[in-house]
């Protein structure tokens, strides 16, 4: 590349979200940087491709994004001028139940507490001061952040005792199945049993995001998102090189600073473990990657179809994400046997139709659709026919339509972004014991005892999802270090 150093202040292994949030948040700095991967494309987790027939974009992984929308490293960022656009639903998230009627989350607080009958009041109460104070749920993403100001550590407080519940305790101030599976749905995302502490967490912070910022889907696939990060990142001079696997840091050019968007088991490979056990902590630290517990894995499905899904409420049309799971005790039961090692019958299901709202996505008058149930994890059962039959439980006669499909277990979503071990999507299990240690006990999750080697991936906090925040806090903490000038 003309004008390219030949010596950079960092190269980034690794151009997913949170890859490319580090190398934009030095490039913003002044710092030369370089990008690493090992794919033929950027997007790691944020990635589109035609996986069943020609014309139908379909997403890899990540495929709604509250918390890119959100985000603050993203709120920084110009990233319309690089082809960015957000497409909102009219409808947030539906959840269809076999004999009452669907529950919906609407953009709008009021309206879906008011669609919950019996359970409005509770619903404002519970999720209403999360929603209002967004603000304050993305700043507590930081690592070991206390809030100085008085009434923002009682506000954080407050959270904090609700979070801390599980989500089948925290939803026993509901009465309706409706409301009690919104907010179980959206903590299922968590891969936690829901019947665990914090799994209350992920359902506030889910769920209170459709209110707070939506649920929207990036117009023509999720990977229009990775490649407007990269488009930024070259606008600031920072490099970008596909089809370059790195084995170990000796094949990286020179440079004062390395940040790893891999996972602990990665990071290992990549340095190796006589580098990490530098210091009277090291062997301590590299110990605790060892011992870094993974989650479970998916088994993900994509659908090409002649048409949109047949649901029986027909209402639900209006939405892109979809959660098929029944009560909140069926949902409980299914994220149980899975963390005991067992695949459900009626597995969870998430799923996306954002062809619905986004034409460019398949051929006129055809649709995709995404699809993922959690597995144990690297299970090796096919859960195609148990997937497809969640969904025609609501929408009698999907079957009928489809013209290609796309089937990926644990192990192809691991041979495909080696981050994903075994399947687990969310970077490393996120329960109570992890949660704050990931991916080891250190006041600064993402310095590693080599001090100029960091990690930016989902395994440090605040976790996965496309939010880039992972990458932003361990390119503060280099800029703090070796990058400092």
């Amino acid at each position: 590349m003309v004008g390219q150093p030949s010596a950079f202040d960092a190269v980034v292994v690794g151009a997913g979200p949170n890859g490319l949030a580090a190398a934009i948040t030095l490039a913003r700095a002044g710092r030369a940087v370089q990008v690493l991967e090992g794919a033929d494309m950027v997007g790691g987790g944020s990635r589109s491709a035609e996986l069943t027939l020609p014309g139908f974009v379909h997403d890899v992984c990540s495929a709604v994004h509250p918390l890119a929308r959100s985000s603050p490293f993203f709120r920084e960022l110009p990233l319309d001028r690089h082809g960015l656009r957000w497409i909102e639903p009219e409808v947030q998230l539906a959840h269809p139940f076999d004999d009452s009627e669907t529950a919906f989350a609407f953009r709008s607080l009021d309206e879906t507490a008011a669609s919950l009958g019996p359970d409005a009041e509770a619903y404002r109460g519970l999720l209403g001061p999360v929603a209002r104070r967004w603000d304050l749920v993305m700043d507590l993403a930081a690592p070991f952040h206390i809030p100085l100001n008085p009434l923002t550590a009682v506000r954080a407080a407050s959270f904090g005792r609700h979070a801390i519940q599980s989500v089948t305790r925290l939803a026993r101030r509901f009465e309706t199945p409706q409301a009690r599976a919104l907010l179980g749905g959206c903590a299922a995302h968590s891969m936690l049993r829901l019947t665990e502490p914090l799994s209350g967490a992920f359902g506030l912070v889910l769920l209170s995001s459709a209110h707070a910022v939506g649920w929207p889907i990036t117009a023509g696939g999720s990977q229009r998102l990775a490649d407007a990060l990269n488009s930024y990142l070259a606008e600031l001079g920072g490099e970008v090189v596909t089809d370059r696997h790195v084995a170990s840091l000796n094949e990286l050019p020179p440079r004062r600073a390395s940040l790893l968007d891999l996972s602990p088991k990665g990071v290992l490979a990549v340095v190796g473990e006589e580098r990490l056990r530098r210091g009277l902590l090291g062997r301590w630290y590299v110990r605790q990657l060892r011992r870094f517990r993974y989650g479970p894995g998916v088994f993900k499905l994509d659908l090409a179809l002649d048409g949109p899904i047949p649901w029986r409420d027909p209402k639900i049309l209006r939405a892109a994400t979809v959660h098929l799971g029944g009560t909140l005790e069926e949902m409980a039961a299914s994220e149980d046997a899975v963390r005991h090692g067992r695949v459900s019958e009626r597995p969870f299901v998430l799923l996306v139709q954002p062809s619905l709202f986004d034409p460019s996505r398949a051929p006129a008058g055809k649709h995709t659709v995404w699809a993922y149930c959690h597995v144990p994890n690297g299970s090796l059962v096919n859960m195609t026919q148990a997937i497809l039959a969640q969904i025609e439980r609501f929408a009698p006669g999907v079957r009928d339509l489809i013209i290609g499909t796309s089937e990926r277990g644990p192990a192809e979503v691991e041979a495909e972004n080696p981050n994903y071990v075994g399947g687990d999507i969310a970077g490393g299990l996120q329960d109570l014991r992890q949660f704050f240690t990931r991916p080891a006990i250190r006041l600064d999750p993402y310095r590693t005892p080599d001090p100029s080697v960091f990690i930016c991936s989902a395994s440090t906090p605040p976790g996965n999802g496309v939010h880039g925040l992972c990458g932003w806090y361990a390119a503060r903490s280099a800029l703090r270090g070796p990058l400092r000038d």
